[in-house]
Formats: C-alpha cells, sequence, structure tokens
C-alpha cells in the first residue's frame, strides 16, 4: 500500500476531527521520519514536544520492553513497584513534595482543577461550589468539556455546550487584568508560561513573575500548564524557571514518556496534593507499571542527556538564524529554546501552504493559529541538522 491508499482508507473509516498533512509515517529515529513510500523528513513538531528525547529514544525502548515482559497493568486496586520510584524521582528532579500521574495532558488539567478547587474549599474558606478560576484567553489546555468551557477558541466550543461554570477569562500577559479578575472565591490563576496552541505567544517579561507574586498576595494558587513548554522543551526544566518561578502547582504530560505511552501527572507539595483522599479521584491506567517505568527512563534521558542545555543553546541558534531570513511574508519569528513560531504576515495566505512546502522538501512542520509555523524539533537536534534544513526553510519562506 502507497500514501494515497493509506489516507483513502483513513478518509473513509476514521473521524475527521483532525487535519493532518499528507504524509503516512511508518517509521522513526532520532529527529527522522520515513513515510510508506521510503521518503525521509526531519520532524519539526516533535508529536507537539511529546518526543523531546526525539523519536524511539533506545533506552526508553528498553524501559518499555523490559517492564512489558512483566507487568503491564495492576490498576491503583494494588501497589506496583515502579510507581513508587517514579514518584521519587520526580520529586527529586522538580523539587516537589509529591506528585500524581494520570494519562493524557487533559486528564492532569482536569486533576489540576478538581485540587484547586478543594483547597479553595477546605483550606481558603471558599463557599462550596463558589470557587473561581482565572484563565487567559487563546489558552489550550485540553478538548473535555470542563476545558473547552474556558476557551476562548469559537471551533472548540461552538457545538459543545452547555458549559462548566466557575471560569473567568482575562487578556493573556495583562497583570492588572488578573489582579482586577481576583475575588474572595478565587482559588488559583492558571497559564501556559507561552502560549504554543495559540501561535507561540510569550509574554511581556515578569508577566509570570507577577503573576505568582499577586497570587500569593491574595491567598490564590499559580498553576502552571507546562504540558508543552516543560521537560526542557524551552532551555529549563519548566518554562516558569525562566522568570524563577516556582509555581504551586505544575501539570506535566507530552514528554514525561518520551512519545511511547500516554504519561501525564500534577506536582505540587504536601499541603496542596495531600488534600485528595481515597476515591475522590483516580484513574484505571494513571501510574501503572509500564507507565512509570517509561517516565522514569524519559526523565533520566532528560537529565543524562543534558537536554534543557541543548534546547537553550541550539534554540538561540535556530531563531537567530530564522530571524536573519530575508522574507516578504514573515511578521515576526519568536520563540524559547526550541519551541519557535514563525507569524506570516496576513498577506500570506496562512501557513498551511507553507507546511506543506516544507514537506516537499523534506522538513514536517505544522501551522498553529492559521498563520504560524511551528519549529520545535526534538531536542536531541544538532546543529548540522538545523543548518541542512535552513536553506529550504529560506525558499519556502520566500515562495510566492
Amino acid at each position: 500500500m502507497n500514501t494515497q491508499d493509506f489516507i483513502n482508507m483513513e478518509e473513509q473509516y476514521g473521524a475527521h476531527n483532525y487535519h493532518p498533512l499528507d504524509v503516512v509515517i511508518e517509521r522513526a529515529e532520532g529527529v527522522w521520519v520515513y513515510d510508506v513510500d521510503g521518503k525521509k523528513y526531519l520532524d519539526c513538531l516533535s508529536s507537539y514536544s511529546a518526543v523531546n528525547q526525539g523519536h524511539v529514544h533506545p533506552e526508553i525502548l528498553n524501559a518499555l520492553l523490559e517492564q512489558a515482559k512483566k507487568v503491564t497493568l495492576t490498576s491503583r486496586a494494588f501497589r506496583n513497584d515502579q510507581l513508587p520510584l517514579l514518584y521519587k524521582e520526580l520529586s527529586e528532579m522538580t523539587g516537589y513534595d509529591m506528585s500524581l500521574p494520570m494519562n493524557s495532558g487533559a486528564e492532569a488539567v482536569e486533576t489540576a482543577v478538581k485540587l484547586a478547587r478543594k483547597w479553595a474549599y477546605r483550606v481558603k474558606g471558599v463557599p462550596r461550589h463558589q470557587a473561581e478560576i482565572i484563565v487567559a484567553g487563546g489558552n489550550f489546555h485540553g478538548r473535555t468539556v470542563t476545558i473547552i468551557s474556558f476557551s476562548t477558541e469559537p471551533l472548540y466550543r461552538d457545538d459543545f455546550g452547555p458549559f462548566t461554570p466557575g471560569f473567568v477569562i482575562v487578556k493573556y500577559g495583562d497583570v492588572d487584568a488578573i489582579e482586577k479578575a481576583i475575588t474572595p472565591n478565587t482559588a488559583a490563576v492558571m497559564l501556559e508560561p507561552i502560549q504554543g496552541e495559540a501561535g507561540v505567544i510569550i509574554p511581556p517579561a515578569g508577566y509570570l513573575k507577577k503573576v505568582a507574586e499577586i497570587c500569593k498576595q491574595n491567598n490564590v494558587l499559580f498553576m502552571a500548564d507546562e504540558i508543552q513548554t516543560g521537560l526542557a522543551r524551552t532551555g529549563k526544566l519548566f518554562a516558569s524557571y525562566h522568570e524563577d518561578v516556582r509555581p504551586d502547582v505544575v501539570i506535566v504530560g507530552k514528554a514525561l514518556a518520551g512519545g511511547f505511552y500516554p504519561v501525564s501527572a500534577v506536582l505540587a507539595d504536601k499541603p496542596l496534593l495531600g488534600l485528595f483522599t481515597a476515591g475522590e479521584h483516580g484513574s484505571t491506567f494513571g501510574g501503572n507499571p509500564l507507565a512509570a517505568a517509561v517516565a522514569r527512563a524519559s526523565l533520566k534521558v532528560i537529565r543524562d542527556e543534558k537536554l534543557a542545555e541543548r534546547s537553550a543553546q541550539l534554540g538561540e541558534y535556530f531563531i537567530e538564524q530564522l530571524s536573519e531570513i530575508p522574507s516578504p511574508h514573515v511578521k515576526e519569528v519568536r520563540g524559547k529554546g526550541l519551541l519557535i513560531g514563525v507569524e506570516l504576515k496576513p498577506e500570506a495566505h496562512g501557513a498551511r501552504r507553507f507546511c506543506e512546502a516544507l514537506k516537499g522538501k523534506g522538513i514536517l512542520a505544522k501551522e498553529t493559529h492559521d498563520n504560524v509555523i511551528r519549529f520545535a524539533p526534538p531536542l536531541v537536534i544538532d546543529k548540522e541538522t538545523i543548518d541542512w534544513a535552513l536553506p529550504s526553510i529560506r525558499e519556502v519562506l520566500n515562495m510566492k
């Protein structure tokens, strides 16, 4: 079967809830992926930062295979020998007392929402069922009904109401708006340190630090959604660290399992995560031994291969090179580490055609927010590979 055969089959039998580029990948290694017709491509998306460690990293693969031979699932009705080790290693790496593992990023966000509400009722003294969480316009935290209830993207909302109450939306990057929105019922402020799906939107310098200070002054939790930005993607373990901010709650996912398995987690200190009691929240697959073993290996690779440092160094170089491309279509290049957005001018007629042209030259990138090309390769990329890609990127950004 060739590429078109697979595409036809997918279109016939699958729900059309995505609009992928027409490449059918059958194998991958490091920063490279290969399609069913034998063509080779540089992956500049990293599965939305899920494969920071590179595709099919041998150490993570070995952990997966070895654990799969032993036991994969026990449910949380019984204990297993991998989850306690993951708890300990997450704590040692991040500095948070405790963690609560789930599967998808959206599940971890839902967990954080429930945690903030319970804290508001049990600790802060907010009247029951009146807690509010402040979020930012342009956010992307997932697609469950509760999460789309505080999205500002009509596509995610229009046909899926009624919505979950309890959320206040303010402008991203506006500290004053957050301060004005806080009431006695405010439980938390939840933000992405960099808004990925909105187009790699970086807030003004000092924004996160000021938000964290305002939260502390008002007895409000500061929760950072680091699902896309965390685990070395932006040049530090967490993007919040760029402003020396330690959120009360950190939400992680994607690269927590290096692309091998869905694993997410909420990180916080004991006074917060210690509020959960048996039976209040959970997941059959959350914290299963296979997931824990894979996550442990994924964290080890981030640490041992110094992926945060690599991202900082190579991201600075990549952004500098992209910024120097003379193109009539480019409005702005922005990013931190290897999370980079190239925003196009309105007259460029969208980023999709540029991504399709890049595919033709062996580079896979994806449009986000219609007019932004995201460049976010696995953090194991090297300077030579970036230099290989740059001439093709220059050519595409100058096409008519």
